[in-house]
């Protein structure tokens, strides 16, 4: 294998675990069901009240789950200041 597909790999590893990481995720699913959902009670039953009512369900649930993911990452962030930074270090050398 030459230099240049393992780096071609190594590019596209990030970008595959990514995808495969949001295609497990609950929101995603739960949202694509609710679609399903939806399109059966207003087509297949005829009830499109209630498929306009579960059709509005995707945007909420996946509204929450960006709402979470932003937190999530702000924690992430905050954790990473550089006074947290020179904490952990000064940890690990001991105080001078």
């Amino acid at each position: 294998m030459s230099e240049s597909e393992q780096q071609t790999r190594m590019r596209e590893r990030p970008t595959m675990e990514a995808a495969e990481e949001s295609t497990r995720d609950v929101a995603i699913l739960a949202s694509g069901v609710s679609v399903l959902l939806a399109w059966h009670q207003f087509f297949i039953r005829g009830n499109r009240e209630r498929g306009l009512f579960i059709g509005l369900w995707p945007p909420t649930i996946l509204a929450f789950a960006s709402y979470f993911n932003q937190k999530r990452m702000q924690q992430r962030l905050e954790s990473l200041k550089p006074s947290s930074i020179i904490d952990s270090l000064d940890q690990m050398f001991g105080n001078r």
